[in-house]
């Protein structure tokens, strides 16, 4: 697995990748650890979520200088401490610079979170002006 992109990308945050295929799609996963929980009961914030999803999305493209720039997405049900988060992200449109990427993200059987995410690649960091 050769991954070109958001080389430091904490994985106790944004998810561990467990398959990436350069253009095409990339599985990542991650543990609801205590330091997401907003409520007594548990309660994941869907920030987490997106953030897992965005970063599958990143490396299923899987290019230096991939940016998003918007996203449709829907959350489907609740995340729980402890559990375990596997985003499965699909190239499913490029044209020119533009990739368009798909992505579920399921806990055991359950769709927790579906989206498309709309990424650019652009000629140098998004910062290099």
């Amino acid at each position: 697995m050769d991954i070109k992109t958001h080389l430091l990308a904490h994985k106790p945050l944004l998810g561990t990748p467990v398959m990436v295929v350069d253009g095409e799609k990339a599985v990542v996963q991650l543990v609801a650890i205590e330091n997401m929980v907003v409520d007594d009961h548990g309660l994941i914030h869907g920030g987490f979520t997106f953030g897992l999803a965005d970063y599958a999305a990143m490396l299923a493209v899987n290019d230096p200088y991939v940016v998003i720039v918007g996203a449709n997405v829907s959350f489907v049900a609740p995340v729980m401490r402890g559990d375990v988060m596997i985003a499965e992200a699909e190239v499913a449109e490029v044209r020119n610079k533009k990739r368009v990427v798909n992505v579920v993200v399921n806990v055991d059987d359950k769709t927790v979170f579906r989206g498309e995410l709309t990424c650019f690649v652009l000629d140098k960091h998004v910062l290099d002006g």
